[in-house]
């Protein structure tokens, strides 16, 4: 193997930025996997001569367009969406749809990005992309999220189908949003297709959607735990987030064994040292799912917690920690920290939560870290799921899903361990997972040719 790749990631880094100014989370989800996979790459001049690298990082195409539509109060109002429809070698293009006023074309292309390979992870056919608006449905009547959605469809709906593009949910984009997208693609196309995921049981959805990520991130940190000859029942874990990825972390989590301490959200954390057990999370759930409340509440509701203003909660001594919220949500004092507390695993829910220099401070501890393309991999698997499920009008059981959910975690996980494995260390899920998901789509586009 290439002994000094810096060299080469350098150039390679200052070509990108220059190609693409401005885009910092597109950078770094560049820089992470060109880190780990470079030296590899070198070695295989298949993949050097035919720039799969470079092919790889410019996206397919980018589709800006202008989204109006009319607030209660009769005001017509204009954001900007996008879709980002970045590699299509495998299978076609499939990503979530975000809407929240911090989505830039710098935040899809890297959530795109990631996308490639978390979908070329799980095996199945599905290409890299993702879409969204800068638009915030928080405060926004049913209506007024109707109007948005049907205006958003009317442009995106041209650009997608079930063999094209198949979009799904994301931040701000939930089962409300998913059915007004749909209703609308369904009115432009006059058919009953896949074209989206995350719908509603009863219109073409899947059993285990709505828990998949969360599950999958759980069944990822035991198989990584196995490793070690370890398990979860009776490890103490810490949460940032308190969505849906959280919220079904924490399920699973105390299903298998373990005591949850935290649950997070924009405005700070809630840590109970008892542990938030089933009937405290199914109170969670009502407060974020129905009451739209803030976490504190959970405080104010169980006197065994208390309520961190402002803060995240890796501070707080724990086994396994799960980073559930956003983008940059784990530094790398945060990990610094969670490291001298003793953390065992690490596992990423969220997106690229863990900056650049705190992977590489778990890395070099010899912290079991589980990057978010492998760990997260399983809400797009499900979805995966789902659209085989809408192409044979057939619904598989809850228990069948799980299974072939569970399947798919613990194949991934094999596939880490197969590129990531180091002699006398912990496997490096970051180089296995990147590997692994780079050489499916790179053998791909060799085999169709310059495109």
């Amino acid at each position: 193997m290439t002994a000094e790749p810096t060299a080469d990631i350098e150039r390679f880094m200052q070509r990108l930025k220059e190609r693409n100014p401005h885009e910092p989370e597109f950078h770094q989800a560049v820089q992470e996997l060109s880190e780990t996979i470079m030296g590899w790459y070198l070695d295989h001049d298949r993949y050097v001569n035919a720039r799969i690298l470079e092919r790889l990082t410019e996206p397919d195409r980018i589709i800006t367009f202008r989204v109006c539509w009319e607030d209660d109060s009769g005001e017509v109002r204009i954001n900007r969406g996008w879709r980002v429809q970045f590699n299509g070698a495998i299978g076609p293009y499939k990503g979530g749809l975000r809407f929240h006023p911090t989505v830039t074309q710098s935040v899809l292309k890297f959530l795109g990005f990631e996308q490639i390979f978390k979908n070329a992870l799980t095996g199945l056919p599905m290409g890299g992309g993702k879409g969204g608006a800068n638009f915030d449905p928080k405060g926004k009547s049913d209506r007024e999220v109707m109007r948005f959605c049907q205006s958003f469809m009317t442009e995106l709906g041209r650009h997608i189908g079930e063999n094209t593009d198949v979009p799904a949910g994301d931040i701000g984009v939930g089962a409300r949003e998913i059915g007004y997208l749909f209703g609308q693609y369904r009115r432009l196309s006059n058919a009953w297709t896949g074209a989206m995921t995350g719908k509603a049981f009863e219109y073409g959805g899947s059993l285990i959607r709505t828990e998949a990520t969360g599950y999958g991130t759980v069944y990822f940190t035991r198989e990584m735990l196995a490793t070690q000859g370890d398990g979860l029942d009776g490890k103490t874990a810490v949460i940032s987030g308190s969505g849906n990825v959280a919220q079904y972390c924490a399920e699973k989590l105390i299903e298998l064994g373990s005591k949850v301490l935290t649950l997070s959200d924009s405005g700070g954390f809630v840590h109970d040292p008892d542990g938030i057990d089933l009937e405290k999370l199914e109170w969670v759930k009502a407060l974020k799912n129905e009451r739209r409340g803030r976490i504190s509440a959970y405080a104010e509701q169980y006197p065994s917690a208390t309520y961190h203003a402002g803060q995240r909660p890796w501070g707080v001594t724990c086994d396994l920690a799960f980073p559930c919220a956003t983008q940059n949500e784990l530094d790398g004092d945060d990990a610094k920290t969670l490291i001298d507390n003793g953390v065992l695993a690490v596992a990423e829910g969220a997106n690229m939560p863990t900056t650049f220099a705190g992977v590489q401070a778990f890395v070099d501890a010899g912290v079991l870290f589980g990057p978010a393309k492998a760990v997260n991999a399983g809400g797009v698997a499900t979805s995966g799921l789902e659209q085989a499920q809408n192409a044979m009008r057939i619904r598989w059981t809850r228990e069948e899903v799980d299974a072939r959910l569970l399947s798919i975690m613990q194949d991934i996980h094999a596939k880490c361990v197969s590129f990531g494995a180091e002699r006398g260390r912990p496997t490096n899920y970051v180089k296995g997972a990147n590997i692994a998901g780079f050489q499916r789509v790179a053998e791909a586009m060799l085999a169709q040719g310059i495109s």
